[in-house]
């Protein structure tokens, strides 16, 4: 599981920052899913390395522009490259009547199937690999943010240790890599367990933008190994943040260590931090790692690697020894 940011900036984009959009790409699969598509989503992925042709799925928080704008220019840039492949699109309501507005009055026909879902709270999408949650945020429109949750995955199957126990190939290694018992032709039990190692617990993302500080973010994030959370503002603007429902860097980083999550990624921050300005998004950064220390601050194709939390414990191990 791979995260690029696409866009960092909130309300409008700056000669560094495009609005908000991120991929999750999922590479064993070949499929990406987006999150958020502000105008301009599409030029980014075009210099990016995220492949279009790969796009299954986008989840849509909210209906303001700087994270919508870019969804219909992209979905017909999609269906002009002959895109055979279904795109599901997850939002809340008013997400497909924008959509076949834009349609109409663009004269716009799509060579392949797209569906609308609308996002709840609750579970929203289920496969063999991953589940997808929706939790209510809160800010001036409905909002939602999303969790990713894939699966636990049995461990690492040992082949070379069932050929030296003289067990066929075949049919029988697929019942021991999913932990059966199995008799073999010579009366032998084999626990396919034993033949296997740790399990390896599946990886969990949060997404929450555009929000105030709530415990539907917390919620959403709880334990995740990673939570994206928007930081509009510095803490010192908290009055402001609170005005218009967004999130300062320290309600970001308080989210984070209420849901004990491992890692906080912040993005959608205000233009008004430029450099040069009293106060510049590295003290936005310094006032969430006071809070939550593992805090980093996304950049536009920032890419960051989600790692198995059976690795994270190995690591802990080895650096307590």
């Amino acid at each position: 599981m791979q995260i690029t940011f696409l866009g960092t900036s909130s309300g409008v984009p700056t000669r560094s920052r495009n609005v908000s959009s991120v991929a999750l790409r999922l590479p064993q699969r070949a499929e990406v899913w987006l999150f958020d598509c502000g105008e301009g989503t599409q030029h980014q992925i075009l210099r990016s390395d995220i492949k279009i042709s790969q796009l299954t799925r986008i989840f849509i928080t909210h209906m303001h522009g700087d994270h919508i704008f870019g969804l219909m220019g992209l979905l017909a840039s999609v269906g002009l490259a002959g895109n055979p492949n279904r795109i599901d699109i997850y939002g809340p309501t008013g997400l497909e009547d924008y959509l076949r507005a834009c349609q109409r009055y663009s004269h716009t026909h799509f060579s392949y199937p797209i569906k609308v879902h609308k996002s709840q709270p609750g579970l929203l999408y289920e496969d063999e690999e991953y589940t997808v949650s929706c939790g209510r945020l809160e800010h001036r429109v409905t909002a939602y943010g999303y969790r990713v949750t894939e699966k636990d995955r049995p461990g690492h199957f040992n082949v070379e240790q069932a050929k030296a126990l003289g067990i066929p190939s075949g049919p029988i290694y697929g019942q021991l890599k999913r932990g059966e018992t199995v008799t073999l032709p010579d009366g032998r039990k084999i626990n396919g367990a034993e033949l296997c190692g740790p399990e390896q617990v599946g990886r969990k993302i949060a997404y929450c933008t555009d929000t105030v500080y709530c415990e539907g973010a917390v919620e959403l994030a709880r334990d995740a190994d990673v939570l994206i959370h928007e930081a509009t503002f510095s803490h010192q603007d908290a009055q402001m943040a609170i005005d218009r429902l967004h999130s300062t860097s320290t309600m970001a980083a308080q989210v984070a260590l209420g849901a004990q999550a491992k890692q906080l990624l912040m993005t959608h921050f205000s233009p008004r931090y430029a450099p040069g300005n009293n106060i510049v998004l590295d003290d936005l950064l310094q006032e969430a790692r006071a809070i939550f220390p593992n805090t980093a601050m996304a950049s536009d194709f920032f890419t960051y690697e989600v790692p198995r939390r059976q690795s994270l414990e190995l690591a802990a191990t080895k650096n307590s020894l």
